[in-house]
C-alpha cells in the first residue's frame, strides 16, 4: 500500500510530470473546443513526439490532453451550437439554449464541475472496481450492444422537436447515411451508386459540424439584424444549491459513463447519449423543459463522458483491450515503450497502474482550474453581433473538418450538409437525430449481424440469448420499460384536452 500510494502521488510531486499534466489539460480543453480538432487525432500526434520520451512523462502529457479534449467540446456546444466532438453533442441540445436566454457563464460552469465530478467516479472505478469492471465488460454480447444502439436511439423522441413524424424520418435518414460504404461485415460496398469515394463511407465528424455549425450560421444570416443576446457571467462557480439538487443525477449519469466507457468500442460519445436520454425519463421537474434549455440537460452528458475515461482506461490496462478510439492510440504508445497492457501489466508493472491512476486525478483537478477559467473571454463569441458570429462560425467548421484528415473533400461533405441541414430547420426537421442515427446505425448493423451468426441466424434462439445472461435480460428490461414508457406518453399526450 506505501508503494501504492508513492507511485500514485509520483505525479504530484514531480514538477515536470506537474507541468506536463496541467500542459496537456489546458492543450486539450482548447483542442476539444475547436470543432474537427478530435482528441484522438491530438493523442495520435502527441505520440509521434513522444516515443523517445521516458514512459512516465509521455503518459503525463497524453493523459492530461484526454481529460481536457474530452470536457472541450462543451465550449463550442453550448456558444455556438457546434459540438467540439461528437460526446458533446448531448451538451449542445441545452447548453445552446442557455446561451439563447444568457446563461452561457451558468452552462460552462455547470459543465466544468459536473464533468470534474464525473472524472472522479470514473478514476475511483478504475482504482477500485477495474477487475470487476473488466468482467462485466468481456460479458457483454453483441445482442447488448445492440440494445445499447436502440435504447440510444430512443432519444430521437426528445430531439424531434414538435414532430415526432419528422424526427423518426430524420433518425431513419442518418441510419442509412451511417450505413454508406464497405460493409463492416463483408466489405461489399452499400448505397456507393457505383462511387469510388463513397467506399470509405460518409465522415460523420464532418456531417455534424454542418449540421450543427454550418446550417446555424445560415439561419443567422437570415436575421443579421438581431441584436446580439448579453450573458451573464457575474457568477461562473455553479451555487451550492444547485450542486445539490444536480449531484445525484451526476452520480448517476457518471455511473452510466464508467460501464459504457469499458465496453469496447463505445466511449463517450455513446455514454453522453444514453446519459442524456435516461435523464430526460428520470427527472420529474426539470429546470426547463429538455431541449429548452434545461440544466440537467447539460449535466447529464458532461457527467457521463469524463466518467467514460476512466471506464475506458479500465479494459486497456486490465485486458488489453481498448474501450474507446483514444485507449486504442494510447494501447500503441504503451507497447512503443516496451509495456504489456493486459492481465500481466497488475503483476508486472504495478506502479504503471498507480500512477496512470494518480496522474488522471491531477489532470481532473487541473481540468477544474482551467475549466473555469477564460469563459468570459469565451462568452464574447456568443455576444458578437450576428454579422460577425455567423462568418466565424463558418472559419471555424471549415478550419475544424479540414483539420481531421486535411481533406477537402470533407470540407465539401460539411459545407453539403450545413445547406441541406439548413433546409431541414427551415421546414421544421431537426438535425440532431440525423447525427444521432449516423453515429448508432454502424454499431446496431455490426451488432445484430454478429447476434444472429452467434445463433445460427435463428430468430428463435437470437431472442432465447436475452434470457441466458443477466445483462442480456436487464437490458432488455429496460428497453422495454423505455418503449412502454414512451408509447404511454405518445398516447397520453393524443388524448390531452386541446386548450
Amino acid at each position: 500500500m506505501p508503494d501504492a500510494i508513492g507511485y500514485f502521488l509520483l505525479s504530484w510531486i514531480d514538477p515536470s510530470l506537474l507541468a506536463l499534466t496541467a500542459l496537456g489539460t489546458f492543450a486539450g480543453i482548447y483542442i476539444g473546443a475547436i470543432p474537427g480538432l478530435s482528441v484522438t487525432m491530438a493523442v495520435a500526434i502527441l505520440i509521434s513526439f513522444t516515443f523517445t520520451w521516458d514512459v512516465n512523462p509521455a503518459l503525463a502529457l497524453i493523459a492530461g490532453v484526454y481529460t481536457g479534449g474530452v470536457y472541450g467540446g462543451s465550449r463550442s456546444a453550448v456558444l455556438l451550437n457546434i459540438p467540439g466532438a461528437p460526446a458533446a453533442i448531448a451538451t449542445a441540445l441545452d447548453g445552446y439554449p442557455m446561451a439563447q436566454r444568457g446563461e452561457a457563464g451558468r452552462a460552462i460552469g455547470l459543465a466544468t464541475v459536473m464533468s470534474v465530478i464525473g472524472g472522479f467516479v470514473g478514476i475511483l472505478a478504475l482504482a477500485l472496481a477495474a477487475p470487476a469492471i473488466s468482467d462485466i465488460a468481456l460479458a457483454v454480447a453483441p445482442r447488448d450492444y445492440l440494445v445499447l444502439a436502440l435504447l440510444g436511439l430512443l432519444l430521437v423522441g426528445s430531439l424531434s422537436g414538435e414532430s415526432l413524424a419528422k424526427g423518426i424520418f430524420c433518425g431513419a435518414l442518418g441510419v442509412v447515411l451511417g450505413l454508406v460504404g464497405l460493409d463492416q461485415m463483408t466489405a461489399e460496398p452499400r448505397f456507393t451508386f457505383g462511387t469510388t469515394a463513397l467506399l470509405g463511407g460518409i465522415p460523420y465528424v464532418a456531417a455534424m459540424i454542418g449540421f450543427f455549425g454550418v446550417s446555424e450560421a445560415l439561419v443567422q444570416l437570415r436575421r443579421p439584424d438581431l441584436p446580439p443576446i448579453r450573458q451573464k457571467v457575474d457568477r461562473i462557480v455553479p451555487p451550492w444549491g444547485a450542486l445539490r439538487r444536480h449531484l445525484p443525477l451526476t452520480l448517476r449519469s457518471s455511473a452510466i459513463g464508467v460501464v459504457v466507457g469499458a465496453l469496447p468500442g463505445t466511449g463517450g460519445d455513446i455514454a453522453a447519449l444514453l446519459a442524456y436520454d435516461a435523464a430526460r425519463r428520470s427527472v420529474k421537474n426539470p429546470t426547463h423543459p429538455f431541449g429548452q434549455g434545461a440544466e440537467e440537460g447539460v449535466v447529464a452528458p458532461e457527467s457521463a463522458n469524463n466518467a467514460a475515461v476512466g471506464g475506458a482506461y479500465i479494459p486497456m490496462l486490465t485486458l488489453g483491450i481498448p474501450g474507446d478510439a483514444v485507449t486504442a492510440v494510447i494501447i500503441g504508445a504503451l507497447f512503443i515503450h516496451g509495456l504489456k497492457p493486459g492481465p500481466m501489466l497488475m503483476i508486472e508493472t504495478p506502479h504503471l497502474f498507480w500512477f496512470t491512476v494518480g496522474n488522471l486525478a491531477l489532470a481532473n483537478i487541473f481540468l477544474l482550474v482551467f475549466g473555469l477559467t477564460g469563459i468570459r473571454l469565451f462568452t464574447r463569441l456568443a455576444e458578437a453581433p450576428r454579422a460577425l458570429l455567423a462568418p466565424l462560425i463558418l472559419v471555424l467548421s471549415v478550419v475544424g473538418t479540414y483539420a481531421i484528415q486535411n481533406s477537402a473533400t470533407d470540407v465539401l461533405w460539411m459545407l453539403g450538409f450545413g445547406i441541406f441541414g439548413y433546409f431541414l430547420k427551415l421546414y421544421g426537421f431537426e438535425v440532431g437525430p440525423v447525427v444521432l442515427g449516423m453515429i448508432l446505425g454502424p454499431l446496431m448493423d455490426a451488432s445484430y449481424r454478429r447476434a444472429m451468426i452467434s445463433a445460427a441466424d435463428d430468430p428463435a434462439e437470437f431472442l432465447m440469448g436475452f434470457g441466458g445472461s443477466w445483462i442480456s435480460a436487464g437490458l432488455a428490461a429496460v428497453l422495454v420499460a423505455a418503449l412502454a414508457q414512451a408509447t404511454w406518453r405518445a398516447w397520453r399526450g393524443r388524448r390531452a384536452p386541446v386548450p
